[in-house]
């Protein structure tokens, strides 16, 4: 008997549209001959399966079901495509975890971990990861310019703690221009990270678990046209994202080793896309995305492509961890 799927997407961040994309395209991907597959839209104001004729029927929070003219619709397993908030940070993962119904991330408290980018620093520089000099920041918070800049440096980075994709983070190359960083930053969080510049090729990692084991995808170099890797570069084809990266080979070992460490510390599971910039050759970790942008054109899929893995295998593989786990 076939399993009913359920693809979530959009969410309450900045990153609606780009996690509805992600969605769509695992919908268009995963093998319908093995699974019944629906398109779920969690949005601030509804909850809804929207089906190929955009008809929507509304979500029962209570068991996560739906009914679609008479016939109630329940989930073997949810399939997180939710960039930011409530997917990526693991508020509606709990949520599953109450009412029991299995998914493709981690467990939720690794997702809350990892979406907090001081929170997952703290632990990776724990087991002797290497990471920008930073400096933290609340709402509130006073602000003394140059004791930040004495400690980080110039050019410096100022990202929201809790956002993706590039919204709201700065490359401050002066010091009058750090508070108009700061503040662009606030709009996104209330919670800001400053970080020193890395000066290196940057690299961008997809760990997963590929058929039980914990499996390291084929190196991606990011080069980007703008001055960092920013939404622009991301989303709208102002970088070059080359796979294989063009590192040696010894870089090569060294960002593989660390990446994996990295997935394997944080506990996680699913889909995981590191970012590392080298530094006389040891890759300086950035931040982990455990819900990586999954279009034809995202970097994960790119990288899995490489590896031989199409899309209907990616997507059909964590299914099958996630029910089996």
């Amino acid at each position: 008997m076939k399993k009913n799927i359920a693809i979530i997407m959009g969410g309450y961040s900045s990153e609606i549209e780009i996690s509805l994309k992600s969605g769509t395209v695992v919908y268009n991907h995963l093998d319908k001959e093995k699974y019944n597959v629906y398109k779920i839209h969690i949005l601030k104001n509804k909850w809804v399966l929207v089906d190929n004729k955009n008809e929507e029927y509304p979500i029962n929070k209570h068991d996560f079901s739906a009914n679609i003219k008479g016939d109630k619709i329940s989930f073997d397993c949810v399939f997180n495509a939710i960039h930011g908030n409530p997917g990526e940070n693991g508020t509606i993962l709990a949520y599953f975890d109450l009412i029991d119904i299995k998914h493709t991330s981690a467990p939720f408290y690794q997702m809350a971990l990892t979406f907090n980018k001081r929170d997952t620093l703290s632990v990776v520089k724990q087991y002797g990861i290497a990471a920008a000099t930073s400096v933290y920041l609340n709402k509130g918070d006073a602000i003394n310019v140059d004791a930040i800049i004495a400690k980080v440096g110039l050019p410096c980075f100022v990202k929201p703690n809790n956002a993706g994709s590039s919204f709201g983070i700065s490359k401050v190359h002066t010091k009058e221009k750090l508070i108009p960083a700061l503040k662009i930053a606030y709009k996104e969080d209330s919670e800001i990270l400053i970080e020193s510049f890395l000066n290196g090729t940057e690299v961008s990692v997809g760990v997963i678990k590929h058929k039980g084991t914990t499996t390291v995808l084929p190196i991606t170099e990011i080069v980007s046209e703008n001055d960092f890797f920013d939404y622009e570069a991301k989303y709208e084809g102002k970088s070059q994202e080359i796979t294989p990266a063009r590192i040696t080979q010894k870089q090569e070992n060294r960002v593989k080793q660390i990446a994996k460490r990295v997935y394997e510390v944080l506990n996680m599971s699913g889909f995981s896309r590191s970012e590392y910039i080298f530094v006389n050759d040891e890759p300086h970790f950035l931040e982990i995305n455990t819900v990586p942008g999954l279009t034809e054109a995202s970097i994960l899929p790119q990288q899995a492509n490489c590896a031989g893995i199409s899309l209907a295998e990616l997507f059909g593989n964590a299914i099958e961890t996630a029910l089996n786990n």
